[in-house]
């Protein structure tokens, strides 16, 4: 997020400070009634004045309960000007309307008869910051700023945060094809797993999993059994059926697997770290609990030492808190301040008060010495835990750092950075006496939200507010000079995802993009949505994966087809009661309208267990999106149920105790029946003209 938002909104008491979360404004407050969108052919509409203090929010961003439109449908024939009255002189002729100082003028030309402009179509000018726009670019212009240049194209934009439409007709041409041809050639490399070598000639199918059971057992193809068992167990993508559902009362951030497995962690909006024995995929147990003494918003980020020993998490300030994971340590945690260098006195010790810039994202080195961040001061620091400092700077980006990682498992001298300022770039601490940056990939439009590597000192994965993300090669990076001369700024648009949807209509392709393949498909909205690359173990790194806005999440090939999806919103959906007394446990809360008060899914985080077929979601998930889930999905090749214990779709509380509060469906008249019933794996079919049924094996 951009630092002039974030101070903007932490002054005003009403944005979210962090980016992370949905900011609801309360019409009740505002204005005394509530606005009901389904009233809106009955509501008395009057154009708001300056004068008026009553005014009634339109939020556009609810897309449950709103249908957006373009600010020129409907307005055929209608033109709509503007003009700076100052009071002096006659007033224009015309059909006028004033607004304060500023007064609108619609005429009709004159081939054409004057149109009537109706409630419904002025409500839609609205809805779709059409006629805002319109108003800031007109208060701009009469502030002295100069206007656009006439030689430049008409997709500018103007001040940082105002976003102006492209008016351009959208062309799906715009976007990288489908499936990428670089994309193909990666995953017939071997680097990104194995590809089927055998296809039925005849009925062109592939392989299901028996039959290449029964050939492993038969001996068939047994010049290549490594192989065989590659396919096998890249071919188990999760279902979206959910093994257990554990529910917490705060909304959930982040929550990943250990390299091993053998643990798991899962952060929150209440500032504390659950974390979890999951040695046994299927069958977690619970480790401890560690706190942020004095967080502010939320717990931003966590990582977890290479050798599980000690879990660092950060939140909107400048400490990052050290905590042993041993259950039997109860010690508090350390506090490491990266705002200290060994310069400037004595090291302070941290109450909660002043911090020098926030975290957005931590990661440990390979070796467990460092830790390395991404701050709200658009800087990189990387921590020696020994020395007890910050040992180095890199004032690199010139917007928020929102994530950061190492290149290379073994070695810490690499590093990837992401920004709000669209750009990710490569560091080598080896050679970084001018501070310059070793190379950087350009091709997101918009801010950057995560940042994924490989592990091997090569491929990198993005995520991108313009609903994209990328694969990139450090082979193919761009060069620090030929960077230097492209001004960035000029191919994005100040899009705010915590507020605003995103329309294809405005997508438009980067003329400097650097990357191997784009996927799309899901929805980077309302919070800093990640991505992965699958694990080795239990996929060959078959796929990429994404959380989504819309409750769900997609893995992809690496050519961009979607190889599956898991609907995390319909597994979970109306799976605990409403509570009001839990509602909005959060101090920051503002509190919405009704209609806005549903049950509602974003599934923020996501982890693949390194040596089973089992996916574990980290979800804003609840009434409102004010509480949270962790939901654990695993391979059950499509079965509606299961007969293992326990039951599928058990449900628990955060320290995985089944709660028969869970299962108290009373409030809702028995409407919770149609979401519980078992859910089938939304496996993309592959392309062909055979039948994949059962007798095709």
């Amino acid at each position: 997020m951009s630092s002039d938002e974030r101070r903007a909104g932490v002054q005003n008491g009403s944005l979210d400070p962090s980016s992370h979360a949905t900011n609801i404004y309360d019409t009740e407050d505002a204005g005394g009634e509530s606005f009901d969108e389904e009233d809106d052919d009955a509501m008395d509409f009057e154009p708001l004045t300056d004068e008026s203090e009553d005014a009634e929010f339109f939020d556009p961003t609810d897309e449950a309960d709103a249908e957006f439109h373009d600010a020129d449908d409907g307005l055929n024939g209608v033109e709509i000007s503007f003009s700076m009255n100052d009071g002096e002189g006659d007033e224009p002729d015309g059909n006028q309307t004033e607004t304060g100082t500023r007064t609108i003028t619609a005429t009709a030309p004159a081939p054409r008869p004057l149109v009537q402009v109706t409630r419904s179509q002025i409500l839609r000018l609205f809805g779709q910051h059409g006629l805002q726009d319109l108003f800031r670019t007109h208060q701009t212009h009469a502030s002295g700023n100069p206007p656009l240049d006439d030689n430049e194209d008409d997709d500018g934009y103007m001040a940082r945060g105002t976003r102006r439409r492209r008016r351009g007709q959208h062309h799906a041409s715009r976007y990288p094809p489908i499936p990428s041809e670089a994309g193909k050639r990666l995953m017939a490399s071997g680097t990104f797993g194995e590809s089927g070598f055998y296809e039925d000639k005849l009925r062109k199918r592939k392989d299901r999993l028996a039959r290449r059971l029964i050939y492993r057992e038969l001996a068939v193809n047994q010049d290549i059994p490594a192989r065989a068992n590659k396919l096998i167990s890249q071919g188990l993508i999760p279902s979206s059926n959910a093994d257990t559902i554990i529910h917490y009362n705060a909304r959930c951030y982040s929550g990943q697997f250990s390299d091993d497995g053998n643990f798991f962690f899962c952060c929150g909006q209440d500032f504390k770290v659950r974390m979890y024995d999951t040695s046994n995929p299927y069958k977690w147990k619970y480790y401890k609990t560690a706190d942020y003494p004095y967080g502010q918003w939320t717990i931003t980020d966590a990582s977890l030492s290479p050798d599980n020993r000690f879990l660092a998490y950060s939140s909107i300030r400048s400490v990052v808190f050290l905590a042993p994971t041993d259950p039997t340590l109860s010690a508090d945690p350390i506090a490491l301040d990266f705002g200290y260098s060994g310069q400037g006195g004595r090291r302070r010790q941290f109450t909660g008060g002043y911090s020098h810039f926030g975290i957005w994202s931590i990661r440990f080195s390979g070796d467990g010495r460092e830790v390395v961040a991404g701050t709200s001061d658009h800087s990189v620091y990387v921590y020696d835990i020994e020395a007890k400092q910050s040992i180095l700077r890199i004032p690199g980006h010139s917007d928020d750092v929102n994530a950061v990682c190492f290149g290379d498992n073994t070695s810490p001298h690499i590093l990837y950075s992401g920004s709000d300022d669209t750009l990710i770039k490569v560091w080598d601490r080896r050679s970084m006496g001018d501070s310059r940056e070793a190379g950087v990939f350009m091709g997101h439009t918009e801010g950057l939200t995560y940042v994924d590597s490989k592990g091997d000192g090569r491929y990198v994965l993005s995520n991108g507010k313009d609903q994209t993300m990328k694969l990139w090669d450090l082979r193919k990076m761009m060069s620090t000079e030929k960077a230097s001369n492209i001004d960035a700024n000029r191919y994005t648009t100040g899009f705010d995802y915590r507020f605003m949807p995103y329309s294809e209509a405005d997508y438009e392709p980067h003329p400097y993009d650097c990357s191997l393949v784009t996927f799309r498909g899901h929805r980077v909205l309302k919070t800093l949505i990640r991505c992965h690359f699958s694990p080795p173990g239990s996929t060959d790194s078959r796929y990429v994966y994404s959380g989504s806005e819309d409750g769900c999440i997609y893995i992809y090939n690496m050519d961009a087809t979607l190889a599956g999806k898991i609907d995390v919103s319909r597994a979970t959906h109306h799976s605990r009661p409403r509570d009001d007394s839990s509602m909005h446990p959060h101090p920051y809360y503002i509190r919405g309208s009704r209609s806005s008060e549903a049950w509602k899914t974003c599934v923020r985080d996501a982890s693949w267990h390194p040596s089973a077929p089992v996916v574990a979601a980290t979800s804003w998930n609840g009434w409102d999106m004010q509480t949270g889930t962790c939901t654990t999905h695993s391979w059950n090749d499509d079965a509606d149920d299961d007969e293992g214990e326990p039951k599928m779709g058990l449900r628990v509380n955060q320290l995985l105790e089944e709660d028969a509060s869970l299962y108290d469906h009373s409030q809702h008249g028995g409407r919770t029946s149609q979401f519980r019933s078992r859910l089938r794996s939304q496996r993309v079919q592959p392309t062909g003209d055979g039948d994949d049924g059962a007798d095709g094996w």
